[in-house]
């Protein structure tokens, strides 16, 4: 069992990874080609491409924290608690732009479930963890 539990708590740690490298990636690889396919702008200044690749860069940065948290059980918690964070402070901003400004398109619709699950199944996990070491005392 307790196998079982490493496997999905690190499983949360390595999906959340991946999505925020696809997304971070998009956003700063090449803004000015990627970028006006999903948002109503073009991206045409050495600032706004500044902007979205220093965005790309913070996206990385957390996703490597996150993949040590994996391999470094000491780091799991943290890592755990910051893409809680992290995924809730995303999903709190688009329900705020939802009660405010509406239904986004889908592709942003889809992005705000998924941040909310990955906020509820690291909460889940750090409970999850919490018992288990009370239980070993």
């Amino acid at each position: 069992m307790k196998n079982n539990i490493f496997k999905v708590k690190n499983l949360h740690l390595g999906l959340s990874s991946f999505t925020v490298i696809g997304v971070g990636l998009s956003y700063g690889i090449s803004p000015n080609e990627i970028l006006p396919f999903f948002f109503d702008f073009k991206v045409e200044s050495v600032d706004l491409n500044n902007v979205f690749r220093a965005i790309m860069g913070l996206y990385l940065g957390l996703a490597i924290y996150w993949i040590i948290g994996i391999f470094k059980p000491k780091n799991w918690q943290n890592a755990t608690l910051i893409v809680i964070i992290f995924m809730g402070g995303l999903a709190l901003g688009r329900i705020i732009s939802i009660m405010l400004d509406g239904i986004p398109s889908l592709p942003f619709s889809i992005g705000t479930l998924l941040e909310i699950i990955f906020m509820i199944w690291g909460i889940r996990n750090l409970k999850t963890e919490n018992i288990i070491k009370r239980n070993r005392i």
